[in-house]
């Protein structure tokens, strides 16, 4: 019977002694809103996510979130590979954005398998590398990309077959960085072109190849 590293298609090419070592620990459940770390911190685990979505949010000193980065399966969290690599204390918050299946790393057992499998330490470093990319971009698009454009990319990155957008105004402004206040004044343009439709509790998508455009200019 297959264990949970060999449905894990991210770790295919883990050599054997690092598998038993992993499969030697069990997946857990994390609950949906439950907060895995906040600033201040020490890191207890690395975690290997294996199912649902982790976001982690950095506050300034005026309140305002930010989100930094998504955790999905197969990605790792930078803060996390930091604090069990060099004790770093965490500097943001990690909320589960959706019910979570994960494995726990312990400290002692990540050192190992980072010292003695060459494929565990390049999925750890690969992984860490495309975080950090992410951080740039997320750098990149409050610095130099206008609100319109960011708030095309997250609707349609986050979109479901439906075209429905399950996000609030407040958790748009803290994605793409900006006011809620000034969240709600560019939605109520879209709907006024009729891009978007503002619903309860969401948003629906009326015109994605607009949107698309929009995005397209914010990467471009």
């Amino acid at each position: 019977m297959a264990g949970w590293a060999d449905q894990a298609g991210f770790l295919g090419g883990i050599d054997a002694e690092a598998r038993r070592e992993l499969e030697a620990l069990k997946p857990v459940h994390v609950p949906v809103r439950s907060t895995l770390f906040r600033p201040g911190d020490s890191a207890q685990s690395f975690v290997i996510l294996l199912s649902g979505r982790i976001g982690v949010y950095l506050t300034g000193r005026n309140g305002r979130e930010l989100l930094l980065y998504s955790v999905t399966p197969g990605e790792t969290c930078v803060q996390t590979t930091l604090g069990v690599l060099g004790g770093a204390p965490y500097s943001g918050e990690a909320v589960a954005e959706s019910d979570l299946v994960a494995v726990m790393v312990p400290p002692a057992i990540f050192e190992t398998l980072m010292a003695e499998s060459t494929a565990f330490r390049s999925f750890v470093f690969k992984a860490f590398a495309d975080r950090l990319g992410d951080l740039m971009f997320v750098l990149e698009q409050v610095a130099f990309v206008k609100v319109e454009q960011r708030l095309a990319h997250a609707l349609l990155a986050r979109a479901d077959q439906e075209e429905h957008v399950a996000l609030t105004h407040h958790d748009l402004s803290v994605i793409i960085g900006t006011a809620r206040e000034v969240v709600s004044r560019r939605l109520e343009a879209l709907a006024s072109k009729g891009v978007v439709a503002n619903e309860r509790g969401q948003i629906r998508i009326i015109n994605r190849a607009e949107l698309a455009r929009m995005a397209r200019a914010a990467e471009g």
